[in-house]
């Protein structure tokens, strides 16, 4: 498809003009029909602001009822669309992406849960914008806000998955991304008895979403942690769907390590994970005998897998893990059962992800056109260059992964090995080859 990728709709935020959002709102009602009722919310970048103004004309103008619950995080408005009954959430954000980014994920009902939108709906919805036929809008009329009544019903959830966990004499450091997160995290964990001290936590519509903060950018959790000897820190992404960690000593904890934690703790026999999962997790979970679904990038792919083979727990290195009977991704719970089990276990977060063993795994970033990421699938010399790397990686059991984003305009060079120094030497090099062949 032209403008739906691995999770939405998502480009520069000036892209999103009130006549392309009509446009997702017309291909919603075709796909649908007008008698729906529709959720709408978002994370807090500056954009989210008029993004979400220029939705609710443009549902107006077509006669559907819809409400507005002002900033969440992405799965506090997966639940709660459809815990109150919503035919769809519409859910702004641009999720780790730069405020100059935003998008458009939208959920629909599903069997007992809120899921992504089929692609007979999103299909429905590119050919509405590749035909423009644009409609006036009406002026937007008060409407009812669900904001502090969805807060309350997702945390009641939390309340409800947890069963009543004790986290006093935790200390915890918090970087909420100057995201949706900021408007809940801290009262959640400290209802349960830890210290928290956040950093990053804009409540309002802001510029500084996800910028050199958050579980993109570590440093500055790494610091508050060490610096006032905390016993982990949690950083979420800007719409809090993923979360990654930080031990005492400042290690990074990822979404890799987090699944081993979890896996072990529940006793699970088997985990869906991607293509770019660690090795040390492989080898830990056939160590263990559990069975591993591996999946490509892309949380949507992980909860396939899952429900096709009844597997209880997913995720992605990322940080997005979808727990135990949740729909999608969720950072906030995640950083809550992971607490939990520092809890109850009194093991320091550094000695329970200590039960795999990380392999060397470097990931470098190539700036890209959509010109390039096509030739990256299509050209015989780019296949032949990759082929010619995959075989210099043999020697030290590595493996060679190259994919283009689905989500930013950049494709992703991973490699593992037993020899980080080779690993490195090569991941340059094929860098460079790359960008030159493309």
């Amino acid at each position: 498809m032209k403008y739906f990728g691995t999770d939405g709709i998502r480009q520069k935020a000036d892209q999103f003009t009130p006549e392309f959002l009509s446009f997702i709102i017309k291909g919603l009602v075709n796909y649908a029909g007008d008698k729906i009722k529709v959720f709408v919310a978002g994370d807090n970048r500056e954009s989210s602001e008029w993004i979400l103004s220029d939705l609710a004309a443009a549902l107006e103008s077509l006669g559907i009822e819809y409400y507005s619950a002002g900033i969440l995080p992405t799965p506090a408005i997966n639940y709660c669309f459809y815990k109150i009954g919503f035919n769809f959430a519409i859910d702004v954000t641009a999720s780790h992406n730069p405020h100059t980014d935003n998008g458009i994920k939208i959920f629909e009902r599903g069997k007992t849960s809120g899921v992504k939108l089929c692609e007979a709906g999103c299909q429905s919805i590119e050919d509405a914008i590749i035909k423009a036929q644009p409609f006036p809008l009406k002026s937007v009329e008060l409407q009812d806000d669900l904001h502090q009544e969805s807060l309350d019903i997702y945390q009641k959830h939390i309340e409800n998955y947890l069963k009543q966990p004790d986290f006093k004499g935790l200390k915890i450091g918090m970087d909420c991304a100057n995201g949706a997160t900021s408007v809940i995290n801290k009262t959640i964990f400290e209802e349960y008895g830890a210290k928290v001290e956040l950093i990053n936590a804009d409540q309002t519509y802001n510029t500084k979403i996800n910028y050199n903060c958050g579980s993109t950018h570590l440093e500055s959790l790494q610091s508050l942690v060490t610096k006032n000897h905390l016993d982990f820190g949690v950083a979420f992404d800007g719409d809090g769907d993923r979360c990654m960690l930080i031990d005492k000593n400042g290690q990074i904890v990822d979404g890799d390590e987090i699944l081993a934690i979890l896996a072990n703790y529940l006793k699970l026999p088997s985990l869906a994970i991607t293509v770019m999962a660690n090795q040390g997790l492989i080898n830990w979970a056939n160590s263990n005998n559990i069975k591993l679904e591996i999946t490509a990038v892309g949380d949507a792919n992980v909860k396939a897998a899952m429900d096709q083979n009844s597997i209880s727990l997913g995720g992605e290195q990322s940080g997005h893990i979808i727990l135990p009977n949740e729909p999608t991704g969720d950072g906030m719970l995640t950083a809550l059962m992971i607490t939990k089990i520092i809890s109850e276990t009194k093991k320091p977060l550094h000695e329970l992800a200590g039960i795999m063993q990380k392999s060397p795994q470097i990931i470098v970033n190539l700036d890209a056109t959509k010109e390039m990421k096509a030739n990256l699938k299509e050209s015989e010399s780019t296949k032949t260059l990759l082929l010619e790397y995959s075989q210099k990686l043999e020697p030290i059991h590595g493996r060679l992964l190259v994919r283009p984003s689905g989500t930013e305009n950049l494709i992703r060079i991973a490699m593992w090995g037993d020899d980080e120094s080779v690993i490195n030497k090569l991941v340059k090099e094929l860098k460079t080859k790359l960008e030159q062949t493309l």
